[in-house]
């Protein structure tokens, strides 16, 4: 994986301040970014570190950087001129964008040649490509929703958090047209070995989630979904059991009883650490709770 991350850099470029780029921390805000780093970013060799550089990059110049190492140079100014049409530049506007100038672009090459690009953006060493290439799974309505998940599945193991936010949120929109076909395919998800695996079935059906639409069905009818919930109800990682947390304190914002209820059936039947993590969790926005606190 770090042969990987470090390709296209020179023992120069890995330098910053004596420390390697690929151990440094990331700076808490934009502008203590280094410059050096922005532009390895902006030129899609090198992965962020944390949000502040993920929301730091530069999307349209990364662009113009991977159409040329694709050598695609010559459908550059198509795509920008389709990106200067978003008239929100925050990035989860930018990178659905994006996606959508890409799959564009697909339909226009032979299928050969477009499986070729999607593949190199897919592993590409820049996580924001890889992101790129997570949301056009999502807004291929070529395919249906059990093919979208089968091809939304890498994404979701990703090494990189960014990569893995963006693969729920690329299938969020197919996943709430068809939600009972998406909750069926979704309960072999939640036994998987990957924690990151059975954490995306959860987070990707959130009844209201964090920069998504809400599934209303859920927020009416969360009990359709238990079968997911109750797999992971005492999972061993706590990267899973904040998501299960999450979602139920979701559905506690339209049916407390309900969670209440729940929560009180787990503690019966799984009194683990786990589960009280995750309970605690679930309630703690709920009025009474002495560590109410907005998510």
């Amino acid at each position: 994986m770090k042969n990987r991350r470090l390709a296209g850099l020179n023992n120069a470029d890995t330098k910053l301040e004596g420390a390697t780029l690929l151990e440094r921390k990331g700076a808490r805000k934009a502008g203590d970014i280094p410059e050096q780093v922005i532009e390895l970013l902006n030129r899609g060799q090198l992965e962020t570190v944390n949000l502040t550089e993920w929301l730091a990059v530069d999307h349209t110049a990364l662009l113009q950087h991977v159409l040329a190492e694709l050598g695609l140079v010559r459908d550059q100014d198509m795509m920008r001129d389709g990106l200067e049409q978003v008239v929100d530049k925050k990035i989860m506007k930018l990178i659905p964008a994006l996606a959508k100038e890409w799959l564009g672009l697909m339909e226009r090459l032979p299928e050969e040649e477009a499986g070729r690009i999607f593949g190199l953006l897919s592993t590409h060493r820049s996580d924001s490509v890889r992101c790129w290439a997570a949301y056009m799974i999502g807004l291929d309505r070529k395919l249906s929703l059990e093919h979208q998940l089968a091809g939304i599945r890498p994404f979701a193991a990703d090494h990189h958090f960014g990569v893995r936010e963006i693969a729920w949120m690329a299938v969020r929109e197919p996943i709430t047209r068809d939600l009972s076909q998406a909750l069926r395919l979704l309960n072999d998800w939640v036994h998987d070995e990957d924690a990151h695996i059975r954490r995306f079935a959860i987070e990707a059906t959130r009844p209201q989630g964090v920069w998504a639409k809400h599934i209303a069905e859920l927020k009416v009818n969360p009990g359709i979904a238990l079968s997911l919930l109750e797999a992971v109800q005492s999972d061993p990682v706590k990267y899973v059991q904040d998501s299960v947390g999450n979602w139920l304190n979701d559905a506690g914002k339209s049916n407390p009883d309900w969670v209440i209820r729940i929560c009180s059936d787990w503690l019966e039947v799984s009194d683990t650490k786990a589960t009280k993590r995750i309970v605690a969790r679930a309630q703690r926005s709920f009025a009474g709770n002495p560590k109410k606190r907005s998510e």
